[in-house]
């Protein structure tokens, strides 16, 4: 191969990473409170099965900071995005054994900025028996507490 043939073919490359880059970086999403907040009340959140948007953006905060890129490895199963929705009971990440996808969807959709369909599978797990029970987060620093600061100050 000729050395000119060699470069275009090595700048063409590092074009491609850099652009994919961005493509990624773009993808995913850290929501600013109010943002978030806004966003959850547009999806039909606040007061969705008797839980306040208020509490909807503590879970958010605790799980993943409003960030739409978390990812936590919890050993046979994973949690993804800004709920932090568990790979064995509701999403499908290809890596979990036996898991139920009860939301039907792939657990890589939750890793975006369109948290679309974030909302309607956390809105599927809240209707199970164990409500926001279901997620550690909102029990240990949620629950009965006082959370509305995590909507003050937002034009709502």
């Amino acid at each position: 191969m000729a050395p000119r043939t060699a470069l275009i073919i090595v700048k063409a490359l590092a074009l491609a990473f850099l652009l994919g880059l961005v493509v990624l970086k773009s993808e995913a999403k850290v929501f600013s409170k109010c943002e978030l907040a806004s966003a959850f009340k547009r999806g039909g959140l606040d007061g969705y099965y008797g839980y306040s948007l208020a509490n909807w953006m503590c879970l958010a905060y605790y799980e993943s900071r409003y960030n739409t890129a978390a990812v936590n490895n919890n050993g046979p199963s994973r949690d993804y995005g800004v709920f932090q929705i568990n790979s064995y009971w509701w999403c499908n990440d290809g890596q979990t054994s036996g898991s139920k996808n009860a939301c039907g969807i792939s657990c890589s959709n939750f890793l975006n900025d369109d948290i679309s369909d974030d909302i309607v599978c956390a809105k599927r797990v809240v209707r199970d028996p164990q409500g926001m029970n279901a997620w550690v987060a909102w029990k240990n620093y949620c629950k009965g507490k006082d959370v509305s600061s995590f909507t003050s100050g937002c034009a709502l």
